[in-house]
């Protein structure tokens, strides 16, 4: 299989820490792709027309892509439980799309700094979106912690994932304040090992 990658995507990062859990990562070739909303990797379309990255090339069927599609995928190629099953099944899809939520904010609030012209920004609507994250992160300090802290499953890679990239580039904004056992959880589940491996470079 090959994976259309990005080393600075948290979207990516879920599927390298699940690929770690999993015991697949010698499974996927790397092949990195720059591509922005502006200037779309010309080579990656072929795979995911939007032009966005992930996308998982396979043997057996059309090119894969959306985060969410390849983790689940992968975590069914691996025959592992990331998703669980039953009323668990439900509570890790709104973790992940949880965490997902803080990644779609938390990188429209990047594209608003690096790409639209400073003349053209939009304070409050970047404050908006930083709304959203803090509410999240407040939903899943006082929601979620009994889950987050119970075993691995892909609502607990997700929301580590999100809440790494939100310290990636946007750490001034101190999510943790307020958020005490959300910053313990994280702490201890930054340390696993597939979060240490699949760290991104700084810049």
């Amino acid at each position: 299989m090959k994976l259309a990658y990005s080393p600075t995507s948290p979207y990516v990062r879920k599927i390298m820490v699940l690929l770690h859990e999993t015991g697949q990562l010698d499974d996927v070739a790397l092949e990195d792709r720059a591509t922005t909303p502006l200037a779309p990797d010309q080579s990656l379309l072929p795979s995911n027309p939007l032009g966005k990255v992930p996308a998982l090339e396979r043997a057996e069927g059309p090119a894969l892509y959306d985060s969410r599609v390849i983790c689940a995928y992968l975590n069914d190629r691996a025959g592992a439980s990331l998703y669980g099953s039953g009323a668990r099944h439900w509570d890790i899809l709104t973790l992940e799309a949880t965490a997902d939520g803080i990644l779609d904010a938390a990188l429209l609030m990047t594209y608003e700094a690096r790409m639209r012209p400073e003349d053209k920004r939009m304070t409050e609507w970047v404050d908006g979106q930083w709304d959203k994250i803090a509410r999240a992160c407040a939903a899943l300090n006082t929601r979620w912690m009994s889950h987050l802290n119970g075993p691995l499953d892909m609502g607990q890679i997700a929301v580590g994932c999100a809440l790494a990239y939100v310290d990636f580039r946007h750490d001034a904004r101190g999510w943790r304040a307020g958020n005490d056992a959300l910053a313990a959880w994280y702490t201890t589940f930054d340390s696993r090992p597939s979060m240490a491996q699949t760290r991104p470079p700084a810049g």
